[in-house]
């Protein structure tokens, strides 16, 4: 069975990412309530019972908001490293200790014959990771809550078959939009989020002849549409000589509404 996922959901109102292959299945994030979580893998055929843990990338709410009821509910482990493990004490309730566990930056941990390798990100949290998913020569990387693209991450990331890639903000909407001026420069900082243009860049500097599929992802509701975000990702990847639908596809995700389970 090859690797399958799913963007469950993706935005500024809360995130998650179901990711399967045979034997072994995890969520990424769950910063949605119990109740929606349950909804959403309702929704791609799924039950949570079934998942093998809970992969954690850093502490904000719209990350880790029904982690902890999700957990204790369903008896799921949880990974995160342990610096985000502190972050998030007092945030996600009591987690049994058989229940938690760690995983470090810049590691790769194997669950059957999947491979799931971490690394990390610029963001303003205590430790911010993500993860690339290794199975049988295929690669799924996931890299959204990042100020910019470091080399470092991009040699790691490179020719994945899928990406979920960061498209936060439109620049403009974002600096007339209503935010306090405080909260527009963390969004524009290297500890912030990426734009829809400097995600493109590093984008095209990524993918690679394996790269079918990258998912914008993230997407403020204030700063940014679905429309824009792809039109300004297209317009910048054919600058850099990049035809979108020829190398590979452009795909939305969606706060309330998973992507359909596919394959790469």
């Amino acid at each position: 069975m090859s690797l399958h996922f799913s963007v469950l959901a993706s935005g500024s109102t809360g995130n998650a990412i179901y990711v399967e292959t045979e034997g072994q299945s995890f969520l990424v994030d769950a910063g949605l309530s119990g109740k929606q979580m349950e909804g959403l893998f309702k929704e791609i055929g799924r039950e949570m019972k079934d998942l093998s843990g809970i992969l954690v990338t850093h502490e904000h709410s719209d990350h880790i908001k029904g982690i902890g009821i999700v957990a204790r509910k369903y008896k799921l482990p949880i990974y995160a490293n342990e610096k985000t493990w502190k972050a998030m004490d007092g945030l996600i309730g009591e987690i049994p200790l058989d229940q938690k566990f760690s995983f470090a930056m810049e590691t790769v941990k194997t669950f059957g014959g999947l491979d799931i390798e971490s690394f990390g990100v610029s963001h303003d949290a205590a430790e911010p990771m993500f993860y690339v998913f290794h199975k049988e020569g295929k690669k799924l990387a996931l890299v959204t809550d990042t100020g910019y693209v470091s080399d470092r991450m991009k040699g790691i990331i490179s020719n994945a078959d899928a990406y979920v890639f960061e498209s936060n903000h439109d620049v403009q909407m974002l600096r007339m939009g209503r935010y306090p001026w405080s909260v527009k420069r963390r969004i524009l900082s290297d500890y912030g989020h990426v734009s829809n243009e400097d995600a493109a860049v590093a984008m095209s500097e990524v993918a690679g002849d394996q790269t079918k599929r990258i998912y914008l992802a993230h997407l403020s509701k204030d700063n940014n549409m679905k429309d824009l975000a792809r039109m300004a990702v297209t317009q910048t990847l054919e600058g850099q000589g990049i035809m979108v639908g020829e190398q590979f596809d452009l795909m939305d995700t969606d706060p309330k509404t998973p992507t359909p389970l596919t394959a790469i």
